[in-house]
């Protein structure tokens, strides 16, 4: 199926991709509220600038895909694999990443409020002046992950693996870090206010 036919079909109510091939598709712009794109193969597909509130991207690859100022709301990513995807000042509040490889992923700028990043893999991620208020990311791996002037207030990493995370000038406050480890992590001018640290392994920490 091409682009053209998706959109003729979307536009006659059909919304069940699920499986589809849009390889290096360009949808830039382009509208698909609420459609189920699960398992389909989207790498390289270029959605930037697109309005895609609800859509199903689980088991999805999106492998090196554009979805950068995207409208992502609710999305579902869950075990997507979304290595090399740029969702540069994407919209994805209450997005689901649960499971989802997100290695080397371009979050900078993201609206990332109360997503969800539980067991995500987020290894070498970019998410340098992210928002993610009250996200969860509960056993994440996010080693030497960018969270320089993140804005984290609230979010839950219980068992997260942090080391070697850039977090100078993050906003933690009243965030939960039970049982994080921050080895080698930078906490530079990063604000602990009300921080939970109860078992996490601090940077300058031995194990």
């Amino acid at each position: 199926m091409d682009v053209e036919q998706l959109l003729k079909r979307y536009s006659t109510g059909e919304k069940n991709f699920s499986g589809i091939d849009l390889r290096s598709a360009f949808l830039h712009q382009a509208s698909l509220k609420g459609v189920n794109l699960s398992r389909a193969d989207l790498s390289g597909a270029n959605f930037s600038g697109a309005d895609l509130n609800h859509v199903n991207f689980s088991g999805a690859n999106l492998t090196g895909a554009d979805l950068s100022i995207a409208d992502l709301g609710a999305a579902d990513f869950s075990e997507a694999i979304l290595v090399g995807t740029n969702f540069r000042q994407a919209n994805l509040l209450e997005a689901s990443f649960k499971q989802a490889n997100l290695q080397a992923v371009n979050l900078r700028e993201a609206s990332l409020v109360r997503a969800n990043f539980t067991r995500a893999s987020l290894a070498e991620t970019d998410l340098h002046g992210a928002n993610l208020y009250g996200a969860s990311l509960r056993r994440a791996i996010l080693q030497d992950v960018d969270l320089i002037g993140t804005f984290l207030q609230q979010a839950d990493f219980r068992g997260a693996d942090l080391i070697r995370t850039s977090l100078i000038r993050a906003d933690l406050r009243n965030a939960i870090l039970t049982a994080t480890d921050l080895s080698g992590a930078n906490l530079q001018g990063a604000d602990l206010t009300g921080a939970d640290l109860t078992g996490a392994i601090m940077p300058n920490s031995t194990k």
